[in-house]
C-alpha cells in the first residue's frame, strides 16, 4: 500500500493527496498517518506545493465524510430502528439506537468535530449523523473544521520532521490499533448483549 501511495502522490501531486484522504474518509484502512506527512515532506523539498496541498486534502475528507453521510441519511433512521427490532438483527437494539440518537441530539456537534481527530473513527462518525439528520450545513462546517485541524498537523509533522516523516506512521499505527480494538469490543459487547437478551426472551416465553 505504501508504494501505491507514494505512486498516487508523486504522479497527480496534490490532487492525489486529496484523492488519497478521500478514500481514507471511505475507507479507513488506508492510513492518513502516512499519506499527509508524505505530503510535508514532498512540500519541504519543493515537489507538491503546500498551499495546494492542505486545502485539497481537506476538500477530499469532506467529500469523503459526506459519501457516509449520505449512507446513514438514505438508510434513515426509521429503517434501522425497524429493522432492530427484528431477532434476527444482532448488532442493536431499538434502545440502543435511541439512545444513540438522543446522544446525537445533544452532542453531535462534538462528536463530528472531536471525531475527525480520532483514527477509524474519523470516518464512521459520518455514518450517526447522518441517521441523525445533522443539518447537512453543520455537518460540512465541522467536518471541514475537524479535518482541516488533522491535516494541518500531519503535514506540518511531515514538513518538520523531513526525510524522518515515516516517524509520524510508526508512532500513531499502536494508537489507532488501539482505536479499533476498543471498537471491536464495542461491536462484540453489543451483540453479546443483544443475542442474551433475545435468547432470554424466548426462554421465558417457552416456559411452562
Amino acid at each position: 500500500m505504501a508504494d501505491w501511495i507514494f505512486s498516487i502522490v508523486d504522479r497527480l501531486g496534490a490532487p492525489g493527496v486529496g484523492f488519497l484522504i478521500f478514500l481514507e474518509n471511505v475507507v479507513p484502512p488506508i492510513p492518513s498517518e502516512l499519506i499527509l506527512p508524505l505530503a510535508g515532506f514532498r512540500a519541504r523539498v519543493g515537489t507538491l506545493d503546500l498551499w495546494w496541498v492542505w486545502p485539497a486534502a481537506t476538500a477530499g475528507s469532506v467529500l469523503g465524510a459526506l459519501v457516509l453521510y449520505a449512507v446513514g441519511a438514505l438508510l434513515g433512521y426509521e429503517r434501522v430502528y425497524a429493522l432492530s427490532g427484528k431477532r434476527w438483527f444482532i448488532l442493536s437494539s431499538q434502545r440502543d439506537l435511541e439512545r444513540g440518537r438522543s446522544l446525537m441530539e445533544s452532542h453531535g456537534g462534538k462528536i463530528v468535530l472531536l471525531g475527525r481527530c480520532v483514527p477509524l473513527i474519523r470516518s464512521i462518525v459520518s455514518i450517526p449523523a447522518g441517521l441523525a439528520r445533522m443539518p447537512l450545513w453543520r455537518f460540512t462546517a465541522l467536518t471541514a473544521i475537524g479535518s482541516g485541524v488533522w491535516n494541518a498537523v500531519f503535514i506540518g509533522l511531515g514538513w518538520y520532521l523531513g526525510e524522518n516523516w515515516d516517524q509520524v506512521e510508526g508512532a500513531m499505527g499502536p494508537a489507532s490499533y488501539v482505536v479499533l480494538a476498543l471498537v471491536l469490543v464495542g461491536v462484540a459487547w453489543l451483540v453479546v448483549r443483544r443475542l442474551r437478551a433475545r435468547n432470554g426472551y424466548v426462554g421465558t416465553h417457552r416456559a411452562p
